[in-house]
């Protein structure tokens, strides 16, 4: 049996090796930048969207983002007035001047002594179902949507006619429906009654005691009718434009949202990480997921995985896909290769449940590949070498 050569032993094995590789994938930790890249073409039934994320697309996503804010959506008018409704209780007092005696009874002044003119306190009343009270001589009045001002005005017309000089004070003796509920993750969920002050979200918060979790972490949700708004608790105090007036039946909940983004790939931590309710960048998550792995990423394979909005941008593929819920699959592409895109980083906002995904550099997974070769074929060498 002839001897073979170091030579012809080492290119067998690599030949070998080879094939193997041509079998089978060499271990990696996600798709390739080319293969991202292919999975958004026009042709591709999956009808991934592949998005390159420049200052235009930044600015238009962030855009979309300021248009629910709470001044915009729940409006900003300080002027509030006492509406009654059906369960308030009212006081009705009626005074009339001499002679007449409609409804009798001498004005006791502060003093012990009398007065000449006449008052008259009707016992309290609860608005019914119907949202009408009862007054004597008047008869039967709406009240329910009506200010005390608004009620005393009608019952002194209705009674005009039949009073001498009647003069009515309506006083709201207990308040049943001018109220905002704070629940959520505060340290007493209450019910604030409102006053012609005008109360704000922040003085309703206080009123509840605060927020038990830490102000970053904490998402303000106002609910008003069937309008639902939402904004992060830090934006509320740091805009004062957000500490918006509150309506009777508002219901302010403070949810604690841990939001987080997924950093997979060849970045220096593969794992989940938080981040605060009022958001943070692309430059800041990546910062936070360690950078990139010097020794094997690619710095034009930085991708942001996302299900968007289908109004949010104009989409590069037609028809659009969307999934059950109406969203868009999309992947944001970052080169930071080009060193404007690190000023595009700095403006490009992170979403709750985005995965940041950096790919390896085509030369990785070379090396990887002859890793596998001389780890089949060092063995095989040295076997022969010992036979020998």
């Amino acid at each position: 049996m002839p001897r073979l050569s170091r030579c012809t032993v080492f290119t067998a094995v690599v030949f070998g090796a080879i094939s193997l590789g041509g079998c089978s994938s060499i271990p990696t930790s996600g798709p390739s930048r080319s293969q991202i890249s292919s999975a958004g073409a026009a042709a591709n039934p999956a009808g991934i969207q592949i998005v390159d994320v420049t200052d235009d697309v930044a600015r238009k996503l962030f855009a979309e983002r300021s248009v629910g804010d709470f001044s915009a959506t729940l409006g900003n008018s300080t002027s509030f007035q006492q509406q009654l409704g059906v369960g308030d209780t009212i006081e009705v007092s009626i005074w009339e001047a001499p002679p007449a005696t409609l409804f009798g009874a001498a004005q006791i002044d502060s003093k012990g002594g009398t007065t000449n003119a006449r008052v008259t306190v009707l016992p309290d009343q609860t608005i019914d179902g119907d949202g009408k009270i009862n007054v004597p001589f008047a008869g039967e009045l709406r009240a329910v949507g009506r200010t005390p001002n608004e009620l005393q005005r009608d019952i002194a017309s209705r009674l005009k006619n039949i009073a001498h000089d009647p003069q009515v004070l309506v006083k709201l003796s207990r308040n049943a429906t001018s109220y905002v509920t704070v629940v959520g993750d505060v340290a007493s969920s209450n019910r604030m009654a409102l006053s012609a002050r005008g109360e704000r979200l922040l003085d309703a918060l206080a009123a509840a005691g605060g927020v038990k979790q830490p102000v970053d972490k904490i998402t303000i949700q106002v609910t008003r009718g069937d309008t639902v708004a939402s904004l992060p608790l830090e934006t509320v105090i740091r805009d004062p434009r957000q500490n918006v007036p509150l309506h009777a039946g508002d219901v302010v909940t403070a949810l604690f949202q841990p939001f987080s983004f997924t950093s997979l790939g060849a970045t220096g931590k593969n794992q989940e990480i938080n981040f605060e309710a009022q958001g943070i960048t692309l430059a800041q998550a990546l910062a936070r997921a360690g950078g990139l792995e010097d020794s094997r990423s690619d710095a034009q394979g930085v991708f942001i995985f996302r299900l968007e909005d289908a109004k949010a941008l104009p989409w590069p593929n037609t028809p659009v896909r969307t999934t059950a819920d109406g969203k868009v699959p999309v992947v944001y592409r970052v080169n930071l290769r080009d060193p404007n895109s690190f000023f595009v980083a700095q403006s490009f906002i992170m979403d709750n449940k985005d995965l940041l995904y950096v790919s390896n550099a085509p030369i990785a997974e070379v090396q990887k590949f002859l890793n596998v070769v001389f780890s089949v074929a060092y063995p095989v060498i040295t076997g022969v070498q010992t036979f020998r």
